[in-house]
Order: structure tokens, then sequence, then C-alpha cells
């Protein structure tokens, strides 16, 4: 198995060979974010990478492989800004809030991102039999929010009526689909749909409000 570096997307590297394997990996989300994983050839990876598709393979010998260092570099990337964002000053509405914002600036920072997110997930539900990539990123972002919310409801933040269970859920939801959403909008409607689920988040979901 391949073992994955601290290597981070769009950071300068030490070594010729890790930046090529970072090339290797950013092209491999472009493509994947164009075309899909399963019209994503070796050659057009290569291609996009600057590299021969002989040089691809001396650093991952499958595209299987290729595509579970991709996906696996995209959680080293997002994760921990998502921890640190989430473990930030203030209430709960305001560390969820904060998520969100942090999201946001992924997305403008590494524009195919999304786009991978949404093929590799796609493609999974539209063929039978494919097996998506190991992924722990959402489990671990699902993670990230149980703990925001446990940590409001322990210290008597959440409004009365709100089940935090359910509070968790629909935050998680409201993370999953905006990245969708950052795959197939334009950036203005975009960022337009993560400032209402902001005040969503902050005026009925965890505030003082209950829905009607």
């Amino acid at each position: 198995k391949t073992t994955m570096t601290k290597t981070r997307l769009g950071r300068p590297v030490g070594s010729s060979g890790e930046e090529t394997r970072r090339r290797i990996i950013a092209a491999t989300m472009r493509c994947v974010a164009e075309v899909g994983y399963s019209r994503a050839t070796i050659r057009q990876i290569a291609r996009t990478a600057r590299v021969t598709s002989a040089s691809l393979y001396n650093y991952f010998p499958t595209k299987s492989e290729l595509i579970e260092a991709a996906v696996a570099e995209r959680t080293e990337v997002a994760l921990p800004r998502l921890r640190a964002a989430s473990a930030g000053p203030g209430d709960v509405v305001d560390r969820i809030e904060a998520l969100l914002e942090e999201s946001g600036r992924l997305m403008r920072e590494y524009p195919d991102l999304a786009a991978f997110e949404w093929a590799i997930r796609a493609e999974g539900a539209a063929a039978p039999g494919y097996r998506a990539p190991h992924d722990t990123g959402f489990h671990a972002l699902r993670e990230i929010i149980e703990t925001v919310v446990a940590d409001g409801h322990q210290r008597g933040e959440l409004a009365g009526w709100v089940n935090p269970h359910g509070a968790v859920e629909a935050v998680y939801s409201l993370v999953y689909g905006l990245t969708e959403l950052a795959a197939t909008l334009s950036p203005e409607d975009y960022h337009a749909a993560l400032a209402a689920a902001k005040r969503m988040v902050g005026g009925t979901l965890l505030g003082d409000a209950p829905l009607i």
C-alpha cells in the first residue's frame, strides 16, 4: 500500500520526487473532477501532471492506488483546518459558523476539490459493483460536528427545544450538501448558499426561534 507523505497541495516541497508526487495527485483531482473516475485515464492524468505514464506508475502502480492517494490527500488538507476552525472561541453557533466559513475557504483555495468529491461519490452511486475508495473524511467531519454540538449542549448553549442528535445530522447535511453545490454552482451562488446556511444555523437550527 502506498504510504502517504506529509506533502500538502499547493505548498513547496524539498525534493523533486515529492514535488512530482504532489503534482500527480493534483492532476488526478483535476481530471476526475472534469470527466469522472471511470473516464479519467492514466495517460490524461500523466499529461496534466507533466510526467510520462511510466513515471506515474513508479509512484502509483495502479489507478485505484492513485485515487486512494488523492482521497487521502484531500482529507489531510481539509480535516486539520476544519478541526481548528470548530475549536475556536465562542458558543456552539459561533463554532459551527466558523466550520462553515472554513469549508468555504477550502472551496475557494482548491477549486477542484468539490468537483472531485462529487465525482467520486456520484460514480459510486451510479455504477453497480463500483468500489469507492476508502474515505474517512466525512466520518471524521461528522465527529467534529458531534463534538461541537455536545460541548454546546453540556454548557447549556442549545435552545431547550433543540434535539442535539437532530442538530448534528442537520449540520452534517448542510456541509455535505454545500460541498456538492460548490461543484455545480458559480462561486457567487455557492457563497450566497453558504451565507444562507450560516443564517439558518444561527437563527433557527441552533438559535432561539424554533422551526415552524
